[in-house]
């Protein structure tokens, strides 16, 4: 059970350094105690050098907070980070966890590491703290892919321009990527190692507590943090729900949804690990199964392939193609049927009892079913003064309720309402050339059902 070497960068090409205390690992995207190669290759390289390992995270907070990150979103991520801790402890991996950014902690921790290693995510943040952390540390410095089940430069080395076109690259490569990791034996425990940790996450609301953010969209008690949680809804789904979901997946009253996507994001579990379990799942047909991984691997590595291959992809100039944009452009004046602020599509308060019904489920519980994302985002660039501000307020909306919000998707989602993925579709009003979604799209699922399902959810979450 090696790890594949292409999920291997080594990012500072020198020896290890002599004398060093222990192997670092800096918890970043991978945010979990199993199932991680970055986690693994550092245990295996703790054993050969004869250390222990440690494995460390930077907590940003106040004006240095992620960026539109909220108490919703810290929330769900310290618990993660409390199950952590405590799977990594359980294995004898130390924990160290201080408010920093994580190129701080893993660069003021790595003066007395041997080995430096990294976890992986795309987007350009976090690729500027990598950057960061590489040109800092004076030890060796390895970055392991755990994000995604290709690498995204093995499956691809340049932008794609649709599914389509990905879909069979990863179909040629995936099956060498898609294999269980065994967790390696920790040789030599790090209960001896005296380092200080500014934070215990093992009261993730006392820590939410302390933190200076926005509180204003507060946590969720839908979704909980942590692998373990994680795990237990991928059990459930593969129970009641992976046989019928090649039907059902674009029905949001059918259940058939793994609600994956908050745990993927925060890196609570491996695509790998999903992947293994949809595989030898019992129920469901090769359908069911075939679907299901288009959405985890072919769709979700669409989007990392969009953010780590187009610079600027939060931005409506940068993230949506010319042929979109002058179609758009040209329709730019045509007069809108209905035109909201920004606050009231925040609120739901638009004439769509749908669409408002599909915002309450965003806002209040961090999550909306994909079937109704795309017609959520494209009846804001219908009823926004222009495309323009249309993308930056889908944005806005998006990064500020969902769960998963800030993700590789959500950037790759918003700018495929505006065309990117897509090709030219018959021309009308507003949308020129880009595809609409019109109120007909939501006769294809039970659209009385849904408002039922939503209003029990919300009403749980009082």
């Amino acid at each position: 059970m090696a790890i594949h070497e292409k999920r291997f960068r080594v990012l500072n090409d020198v020896a290890p350094r002599k004398g060093g205390a222990y192997v670092l690992y800096l918890l970043q995207q991978a945010n979990r105690a199993h199932h991680n190669p970055a986690l693994e290759y550092a245990i295996e390289e703790g054993n050969r050098l004869g250390l222990p390992v440690v494995a460390c995270f930077g907590l940003l907070d106040g004006a240095n907070g992620f960026p539109e990150a909220n108490a919703r979103h810290y929330a769900f991520l310290l618990q993660g980070l409390a199950d952590a801790k405590a799977g990594l402890e359980k294995r004898g991996v130390g924990f160290v966890m201080r408010k920093a950014s994580p190129a701080e902690i893993a660069i003021d921790l790595g003066r007395e590491a041997a080995l430096l290693v990294l976890d992986r995510g795309y987007l350009a943040i976090q690729k500027s703290w990598y950057g960061e952390i590489a040109k800092a540390v004076e030890t060796r410095v390895v970055q392991v892919e755990g994000d995604v089940v290709v690498p995204v430069e093995t499956a691809s080395s340049k932008h794609e321009f649709a599914a389509r076109t990905l879909r069979p690259k990863l179909h040629k490569l995936w099956a060498d990527f898609v294999e269980p990791l065994a967790a390696r034996k920790v040789e030599h425990k790090a209960d001896g190692l005296k380092l200080p940790s500014e934070i215990d996450p093992s009261d993730p609301m006392k820590v939410l507590a302390g933190m200076t953010l926005d509180t204003d969209v507060g946590p969720v008690k839908r979704f909980v943090g942590g692998e373990t949680q994680a795990r237990k809804r991928l059990k459930a789904f593969l129970k009641d729900g992976l046989s019928g979901y090649g039907n059902g997946r674009n029905r949001p009253e059918a259940a058939a949804a793994s609600h994956m996507s908050p745990y993927l994001h925060f890196g609570q579990i491996s695509p790998v690990e999903i992947a293994l379990a949809v595989r030898a799942a019992k129920d469901g047909d090769d359908d069911d199964r075939g679907a299901y991984l288009e959405e985890l691997v072919v769709r979700r590595e669409l989007a990392s392939n969009h953010v780590f291959y187009t610079e600027g992809y939060d931005h409506y100039a940068k993230a949506v193609p010319d042929w979109a944009q002058k179609t758009l452009a040209e329709h730019a004046e045509d007069p809108r049927p209905y035109s909201y602020t920004e606050a009231q599509l925040a609120a739901g308060e638009t004439h769509d009892r749908y669409w408002n019904v599909a915002q309450a489920e965003m806002r209040v519980t961090g999550y909306m079913h994909n079937q109704l994302r795309m017609y959520w985002g494209k009846k804001i660039l219908e009823w926004s003064p222009s495309p323009k501000v249309g993308f930056e307020r889908t944005l806005r909306i998006n990064n500020r309720y969902f769960l998963d919000g800030r993700d590789a998707n959500s950037f790759t989602n918003v700018a495929w309402v505006y065309g990117l993925h897509d090709r030219p579709w018959a021309r009308r009003k507003v949308f020129g050339t880009v595809r609409y979604q019109s109120e007909n799209s939501l006769k294809k699922f039970d659209a009385k059902s849904y408002v039922k399902a939503v209003e029990t959810l919300c009403a749980a979450e009082k």
